[in-house]
């Protein structure tokens, strides 16, 4: 059986991870972050952010989002996302229950808001009976594979800004954007208007970890408190930062990432040459959404596992990795034309 193409989470660890793990695993170092490694990756991260940038790790996505919202937004706050939001359909309703906000979904069809659709929301300031629009948040790279452009994101933030709101990036999949954009990280997040950018590597080749970053210091004065109270403190964290330590020398995140949209970009040529099957969306990153005969659905699974993304169609979603070969997507291509 091939690796699969359910999700990226599913892949292991890269082996120049796992060996900073090790090498980070000798004596003893003060516990919670007051680490050499710590004050490394800390550094890695404002060499690519800015020296003002302030950085905490976490456990988790949905930990990292939590955090992140959590220290923008009170309880009679509203955060505006689109319907397929991470933090709308898969965290288990944690962003509302830890920051007390309301989440007001927005549609999209490809997984990107824009400024004309969250308007609607935009509305209701001062007025007791309704909840303040505090936050609006996008994913980069969206639940759709899609990616936001670094103008797109822009118009977001200045209409934040323009509102006294901020605008939140859920960055779990950010690699793969900055690779499929060809820029660094800071021109579509910063330079953009980014106010809080939640930065994954667990899709991407680490074990576990994942950074908070706040381009304004001044909005995190709260946040080491809401990081403890959450439980997204590490006792051990030299073994998140030694991981980031890896994960940015000679650039192990973009070679990673690479691998990974390149086989994507492999696969969508490979079925763009089966009539049978319809992609639905633009294949920007490591994500393919497609329409497929039903009846290949259950023996294609059996193979290699994924997702069905919507039954009705039915629609599915293939994700690659940065451990995915050309192999496995000559194989299952190949599976899929004899099955039809």
């Amino acid at each position: 059986m091939g690796k699969g193409f359910a999700s990226d989470n599913n892949a292991g660890i890269h082996p120049a991870i796992l060996k900073a793990i090790g090498d980070a695993n000798a004596g003893h170092v003060t516990g919670y972050g007051h680490d050499p490694y710590t004050e490394k990756a800390v550094e890695l991260f404002r060499n690519e952010f800015g020296p003002d940038t302030a950085v905490f790790f976490v456990f988790n996505g949905t930990g990292a989002n939590v955090l992140g919202l959590s220290t923008l937004t009170r309880s009679h706050h509203s955060v505006i996302c689109a319907a397929t939001a991470h933090i709308q359909t898969d965290e288990c309703g944690a962003p509302e229950k830890f920051t007390g906000c309301k989440l007001l979904p927005v549609e999209s069809t490809d997984g990107k808001i824009t400024p004309e659709v969250v308007m609607k929301h935009i509305h209701g300031f001062d007025f007791e009976h309704h909840s303040q629009p505090r936050v609006i948040s996008i994913s980069q790279v969206s639940e759709m594979g899609t990616v936001y452009r670094p103008e797109e994101i822009r118009a977001l933030a200045d209409l934040a800004h323009r509102h006294g709101m901020f605008l939140h990036m859920d960055g779990s999949r950010i690699s793969n954007a900055a690779v499929a954009l060809d820029l660094p990280f800071r021109t579509f997040t910063k330079d953009c208007g980014v106010d809080v950018l939640s930065f994954g590597g667990t899709k991407n080749g680490m074990m576990l970890g994942e950074a908070v970053l706040f381009f304004n210091p001044a909005l995190s004065r709260d946040t080491k408190y809401l990081r403890k109270q959450s439980m997204q403190l590490f006792s051990k964290m030299r073994f998140v930062s030694a991981q980031f330590i890896a994960y940015f020398e000679n650039e192990l995140w973009k070679s990673n990432a690479s691998q990974a949209n390149r086989m994507a970009k492999l696969l969508e040529a490979e079925i763009r040459r089966i009539p049978q099957i319809i992609l639905t969306q633009k294949v920007e990153a490591n994500g393919i959404f497609a329409i497929i005969p039903r009846h290949i659905v259950e023996p294609l699974q059996e193979k290699f596992f994924f997702y069905i993304w919507d039954e009705e169609g039915p629609e599915v979603r293939w994700m690659t990795s940065f451990d995915t070969t050309e192999e496995e997507i000559a194989a299952f291509a190949g599976l899929i034309r004899e099955l039809l």
